[in-house]
């Protein structure tokens, strides 16, 4: 599907009644499970990709391209709108970001999220000035191919200022970014104030404010377009299998191997479109 085409049904989604949520796999079978569930699209989550291989999230420690291949892993199976969760754009400068944005488009991404995150644990938010700049490239390089989120991590980063975080959603929003995002804002007040300041911008929520779990129909209905899910899902997998452990090491073997079976794994594979 060429980029202009995908754009526009990957936005679709974002601009419907109710918008839609959009889970986060992990690897092959992760995705095709989601698909299988019916869902229209799905995401990468860096800090799943990044477990997944044995490394911390946010340090630059997962390259570009070993997060493309992931996405394209994923696209490739389900033929499902891809949205890659691609920290702060893979690189130094605006130009990285473009080149990021320009490899997401060549490998069919649907979707590509830049944050304000530096990668510095000293310094992780990036000046206002360098953060704009670095969604405007992107925006730029996207050229109506592929959707851009514009994010702030101000908030999972301990800079709990509201004003700012609006300050620098709506300036993402200038510069042209198709979808805002901020994770875990305190409360619902807040998101609503960051709905109603960005609007008619569609907003994505990592799964709610922080201070209470919503449904989804509570985030809809707050003016939510996009819910994502991060790494909660591969977590929620992984307190499965840390369960399953417990009664390894107890001597429960029909604790530790009940699961999905081979047959039912088996099924899912062969409907991807690998």
């Amino acid at each position: 599907m060429p980029g202009s085409e995908l754009y526009e049904k990957f936005m679709a989604l974002h601009t419907r009644d109710g918008g839609f949520v959009m889970p986060n796999a992990w690897d092959g079978l992760s995705a095709l499970m989601l698909a299988d569930a019916g869902f229209e699209a799905i995401a990468t989550s860096s800090a799943a990709l990044a477990f997944t291989l044995g490394r911390l999230d946010g340090r630059h420690e997962v390259t570009r391209e070993e997060h493309l291949e992931h996405a394209r892993l994923l696209g490739r199976l389900t033929a499902l709108p891809v949205n890659g969760d691609f920290e702060d754009g893979y690189g130094d400068t605006p130009q990285d970001v473009a080149a990021t944005v320009e490899a997401a488009v060549a490998s069919g991404l649907a979707g590509i999220g830049i944050e304000d995150t530096s990668g510095n644990p000293e310094r992780p938010i990036r000046d206002f000035d360098d953060a704009v700049n670095r969604v405007r490239s992107a925006v730029d390089a996207a050229k109506g191919r592929i959707v851009v989120t514009g994010r702030t991590d101000n908030f999972i980063q301990g800079r709990p200022e509201l004003d700012d975080t609006v300050r620098r959603l709506t300036a993402f929003a200038e510069v042209g970014a198709d979808v805002l995002y901020a994770p875990f804002p305190p409360d619902l007040d807040a998101l609503a104030a960051i709905v109603t300041a960005v609007a008619p911008t569609p907003v994505n929520v990592l799964i709610s404010p922080a201070d209470k779990v919503l449904t989804v129909a509570e985030l809809q209905k707050a003016g939510v377009k996009r819910i994502s899910l991060g790494p909660a899902l591969y977590t929620h997998a992984m307190q499965a299998l840390q369960q399953a452990t417990k009664a390894l090491v107890a001597g429960d073997l029909t604790t530790a191997t009940t699961g999905i079976s081979f047959d039912r794994i088996s099924e899912l594979l062969a409907r991807g479109t690998n």
